[in-house]
């Protein structure tokens, strides 16, 4: 199809139908499922709540349209729906003229499944190697993580056994301290502060 010629049929009734579709899938959750699962919340603050519903609804939206306009524009989607309905288009007229037996014209020796290879499989590699990619990335989050993890485990182990150690130091100091006599170094302390009162000139 010619750079700047209207959009196919085909085009805007999938375009239409996955419109639908994001919309539907956005605000499939409702807000009485989001009150069934926020009910304190949504009881107390029944306004912000139903703000904060409706902010996640329109990003979960935002969110699936922008994911598949990049899809769109990675794969020529559009172009090739557009193609693809002008060859059906072509195909349907050839068929009722009564031209079922004729080769196709771009190239009469090329097989269809051939074409076919030739056009999903780079693009199935293409996929493949940024899914290794992708997943190489996460392995690499992941160790990052678990390291991260094993060291935050080390320390609080090492606080743990701090703690316990304080704590069995205070509890000896407070075993010595329960036996001491306390009723004689209270009298003892008396009997020397009336000692040193005593003792001053007056």
């Amino acid at each position: 199809m010619a750079k700047g010629a209207p959009d196919s049929r085909r085009w805007t009734h999938f375009h239409s139908a996955l419109q639908l579709a994001i919309n539907r899938a956005a605000h499939k959750w409702t807000h009485e499922d989001f009150q069934e699962c926020f009910a304190l919340w949504c009881k107390e603050e029944p306004h912000g709540a139903e703000g904060i519903f409706n902010t996640i609804s329109r990003h979960m939206e935002d969110q699936i349209h922008a994911s598949c306009e990049t899809l769109f524009k990675d794969f020529n989607v559009k172009d090739n729906i557009n193609i693809l309905h002008a060859v059906v288009t072509e195909a349907r007229a050839r068929r009722q003229r009564g031209e079922t037996n004729a080769k196709d014209l771009w190239r009469e020796n090329l097989e269809p499944r051939t074409a076919v290879r030739a056009r999903t499989v780079p693009a199935l590699e293409l996929e493949l190697e940024r899914l290794k990619a992708t997943l190489k990335s996460l392995e690499d989050d992941n160790v990052a993580l678990y390291d991260q993890t094993q060291k935050s485990v080390q320390r609080q182990r090492e606080a743990d056994e701090k703690t316990a150690e304080l704590l069995k130091i205070l509890d000896d100091v407070y075993l010595k301290w329960s036996k001491l006599p306390h009723d004689e170094m209270g009298l003892w302390t008396l009997q020397a502060a009336e000692n040193l009162a005593s003792a001053q000139p007056p």
